[in-house]
């Protein structure tokens, strides 16, 4: 892939619209937008304006226009990059960007723009990765998260390891220069402080993927209970919309009903399921048994029971049953409406819920629990959140050439110490693009959208 190439796409969604902007990403940027540009000559512009006039091809005037100039370096990719705001016609777009071809540009590959942007030092690797993860937010919290990533504060802290370890892997490799001599140049126990002092950074990012993940993806939250329980009216009630059909016919929900709800910038799929009972016909089973795979699937289960008919030993086998590891129950007593002071004081006490979700009471109590549930006290705003497989993956192996670092760092040679930190190294590396392969850039590239 050559950055001497101009490459053109379209960056603003496909589509009829008010505008359409069109980029333009390398050296001859300025050059091909000038060649089809009626107004002032772009060649002599300075950076960072905007220039109205025309697009044409021949006499044939395709629009109206407002070209903005980014002159290298000063640029989102470091390159010469011309943006066209035009009207957002299809077959205006088109007839552009076929016209920037036809004067030297190529079609962009997905991803390519961010692409440059990396492999021109603008970006890390971590970063480019947030920009896509920063289109994709559909959240507060995931796009708070993906934005402290792209200003590199992620970067900032894996850097850190790296230059620490960077200084004691030069000193064991002074060391194997002077094997003949038993010279030892890195003290062994400041490396060891050390190594325990980045494991432990380590870790806690590794843990925060949990969270991380949670607020990038949504946290994947299943009702389940009884048949007439109210599964579905809490849906609605925590909706506030009447999305899932509610009847007082017990089994009136067969299937899966998926919805988003967002508490406090999170987002959570609420998944309203089949009551668990026996099936009486082939159809219900099905229903039932995706019930139990959507369990397994989930983060947290909202049992939901009804407390004016459950008795105490129908409860706990309930509970019992459904409990998956790995999976947060959290018990939800509902009609407390119909309930007596009696039959309410002898609920279970023990993080038990009492909801109407008829009635909308104690719903807003149940969204803040189970947001709690999902964040665990983690998310102050200030914290670095691992939010990326590929980044998990490679602190996981970081971490385990660390274990190995510290397993041997008094018996093992220099050399074999110095291999182990390489590849702890190396594993750093991986994230922030320090090292990379070009099947590794594509495989991330290629999943960004074209134009970005």
């Amino acid at each position: 892939m050559s950055n001497e190439e101009t490459i053109v796409a379209l960056a603003t969604p496909n589509g009829s619209g008010a505008i359409g902007v069109i980029r333009l990403s390398g050296p001859d940027a300025i050059v091909i937008a000038n060649n089809v540009f009626k107004g002032k000559d772009l060649t002599r512009q300075a950076s960072h304006t905007l220039h109205y006039g025309s697009i044409v091809d021949g006499d044939f005037v395709l629009d109206e226009v407002v070209a903005s100039l980014f002159v290298a370096p000063r640029s989102y990719t470091r390159e010469n990059v011309v943006e066209i705001s035009c009207h957002g016609s299809n077959y205006i777009i088109e007839s552009i960007i076929k016209l920037f071809i036809k004067n030297g540009a190529r079609a962009a590959k997905p991803g390519e723009f961010t692409l440059r942007a990396f492999l021109n030092g603008q970006l890390d690797l971590s970063q480019a990765e947030a920009v896509a993860d920063l289109i994709a937010s559909n959240s507060r919290a995931s796009q708070q998260v993906a934005l402290q990533q792209l200003r590199g504060g992620f970067s900032n802290q894996l850097q850190q390891l790296r230059d620490q370890l960077v200084q004691f892997a030069s000193l064991i490799e002074l060391e194997l220069d002077f094997a003949e001599e038993d010279v030892e140049f890195a003290n062994r126990d400041q490396l060891k402080k050390l190594i325990y002092e980045i494991a432990k950074v380590i870790s806690s990012l590794i843990q925060s993927f949990e969270l991380g993940n949670a607020i990038k993806n949504g946290v994947n939250t299943v009702i389940a209970g009884r048949p007439n329980a109210g599964k579905s009216t809490l849906l609605n009630a925590l909706l506030n919309e009447e999305r899932a059909i509610v009847s007082h016919i017990p089994g009136t929900t067969r299937d899966t009903i998926e919805e988003i709800l967002n508490v406090n910038g999170i987002n959570f799929r609420l998944i309203d399921t089949a009551g668990i009972r026996e099936a009486t016909d082939a159809i219900e089973q099905i229903g039932v048994q995706r019930t139990m795979e959507k369990i397994s699937q989930s983060a947290i289960m909202l049992y939901i029971f009804d407390a004016a008919q459950i008795t105490p030993e129908e409860l706990a086998s309930d509970i019992v049953s459904l409990k998956r590891e790995g999976v947060t129950m959290q018990i939800v007593a509902n009609k407390a409406d119909l309930l007596t002071t009696e039959q309410l004081a002898a609920l279970p006490q023990d993080d038990t819920i009492v909801i109407s979700a008829r009635e909308k009471q104690h719903i807003d109590e149940l969204k803040q629990k189970i947001y709690r549930t999902a964040i665990h006290d983690q998310l102050t705003g200030h914290e670095t959140l691992v939010t990326n497989i590929r980044h998990l993956e490679a602190l996981q192996k970081t971490e385990q050439a660390l274990i190995r670092v510290l397993s041997g760092i008094d018996s093992v040679t220099s050399d074999f110490l110095s291999m182990d930190i390489k590849q702890a190294l190396h594993y750093l590396g991986e994230i922030t693009g320090a090292v990379t392969t070009d099947d590794l850039l594509e495989n991330i590239f290629s999943k960004f959208c074209i134009g970005k």
